[in-house]
């Protein structure tokens, strides 16, 4: 698969008087392009979740097969981010990050037919497929800002582009919406919960254009020079000639990335951040319309709310890892995981109380969730060599999608199956303050490691 995107040569070296210019113009373009991009892979992502209470009506299915429909593109997402990721590495993600969208759209336009709605394990392999070619999406993301975007800007540039799934996510909310109410009321409303899926999914293939229009691949393929060279931004630890040289793929597994002390630690915490994000967003739409009685346009309102709730807190946390803690991304991601034990409590004990708390709650929630999200994403592309960066951010996916949206779907669904809503909020709660722990211990790696490079770079200057 690796040659049908292979990663564009370095070419000529453009002449100096035109070397800024084309750097700056690039710059915003790609920075668009992934942008828009990544925005538009969630308007095809959770539609499912949207569809679900219409589903629940229409056909015979318990939560517990929904949860498992969830869990199916979670798995799949997982498991894809990293091994695709570690293709997205060796690839242009010009095509890469177009062909995943354009696939993710066509999927879910299948997924809206009655040949495939009424087969839950039909629905379950197209959901595994869409989960799949959804897996294309941020790596080569990731592998553009660590090329186009210097170290000691990039905690910015990736907080501010991390919001564009909000936006996308809210976007699917709205435009799914419509597209229940479009389909409803033009052909039939007791399949109305298709407009959720037909609607974005037209959005998206536009998208899809959109990269294919704007993004380019390496500042080297369009006869530029580094990045950290052209912004005289040279980290410490930056080797140009080891930097820049292409890693063959053992190289990248097993010297970059699997013997990662703290790599594994912050995995690990994404996947608890990962069934709280989940948790939470999956199965609101549901909750809401079973437990307080709203209806469907509604139940997109509060799911859109939590997704824009995560765009100002995205890019707090993105300051506040800079600027507070100095580049420090452990602690800023303690920081807005501790406030989610208080409003999940709230949200959960407010069953039977004001509408007005569960919106307020769940947009602290999603203000909180996404800036955490955002820092491992942002930590493992810092962790390592960057052509590692998409293996290094595909294996925190891993771990986030394979494990924690896993149990997001299947094991909520079968706890509110068994045990109603408190056995659901209970595997919540307890993801939540795991995450907290982890971040706590990543905290405390990172501080060891400064310190063991400090002594070392003390005894060699002072053996010189």
């Amino acid at each position: 698969m690796v040659w049908i995107f292979k990663s564009k040569a370095a070419t000529q070296p453009l002449p100096k008087h035109k070397v800024d210019p084309a750097y700056k113009k690039l710059r915003r373009q790609v920075y668009l392009g992934i942008f828009v991009g990544y925005a538009g892979y969630y308007l095809v992502r959770k539609n499912f979740t949207i569809a679900m209470p219409g589903l629940l009506e229409e056909f015979d299915y318990s939560k517990a097969e929904l949860g498992m429909t969830l869990a199916a593109t979670s798995l799949a997402y997982g498991l894809s981010k990293f091994f695709m990721g570690s293709i997205s590495d060796k690839s242009n993600p010009r095509f890469f990050m177009t062909a995943g969208l354009m696939m993710s759209a066509l999927v879910l336009l299948l997924m809206s037919t009655n040949f495939v709605a009424g087969s839950i394990l039909l629905m379950t392999f197209l959901y595994f497929m869409n989960g799949w070619v959804q897996g294309m999406g941020w790596p080569p993301s990731g592998k553009t800002m660590v090329h186009w975007f210097s170290h000691n800007e990039r905690g910015k540039i990736v907080s501010f582009w991390n919001i564009a799934h909000n936006f996308g996510g809210a976007g699917m909310g709205i435009l799914a919406a419509y597209g229940i109410v479009m389909y409803g009321h033009y052909f039939n409303p007791e399949e109305a919960w298709k407009g959720a899926m037909i609607l974005p999914a037209f959005a998206a293939i536009f998208v899809a254009i959109f990269i294919l229009i704007t993004l380019r691949d390496t500042p080297q393929s369009e006869g530029l020079p580094p990045i950290e060279v052209w912004r005289n931004d040279i980290p410490p630890i930056y080797d140009a000639e080891d930097g820049e040289k292409e890693l063959a793929l053992k190289e990248i597994f097993f010297k970059h990335v699997l013997n990662n002390k703290i790599l594994w630690t912050i995995a690990i915490a994404n996947a608890f951040v990962y069934m709280v994000r989940y948790g939470v967003l999956d199965w609101a739409p549901t909750y809401l319309y079973e437990v307080k009685n709203y209806n469907i346009k509604q139940a997109g309102f509060a799911y859109s709310l939590y997704e824009l709730a995560g765009i100002p807190g995205t890019i707090l946390c993105g300051i506040a890892s800079d600027y507070l803690f100095k580049s420090k991304r452990a602690p800023a991601g303690l920081l807005f995981m501790i406030p989610i034990v208080v409003f999940l409590a709230i949200y959960w004990l407010n069953s039977s109380g004001p509408i007005w708390i569960d919106l307020v709650s769940l947009f602290a929630i999603g203000f909180f969730i996404y800036g955490p999200v955002m820092l491992i994403g942002l930590y493992a592309l810092e962790l390592v060599n960057k052509k590692a960066a998409g293996t290094a951010a595909g294996f925190t996916g891993l771990f986030g999608y394979v494990a924690g949206t896993f149990a997001a779907g299947i094991l909520v669904g079968y706890m509110v199956d068994i045990f109603g809503w408190n056995g659901g909020f209970l595997v919540i709660m307890i993801a939540t303050n795991l995450a907290v722990l982890l971040f706590g211990l990543a905290w405390i790696m990172e501080e060891r490691a400064v310190r063991r490079a400090k002594r070392l770079k003390d005894k060699l200057e002072a053996e010189a």
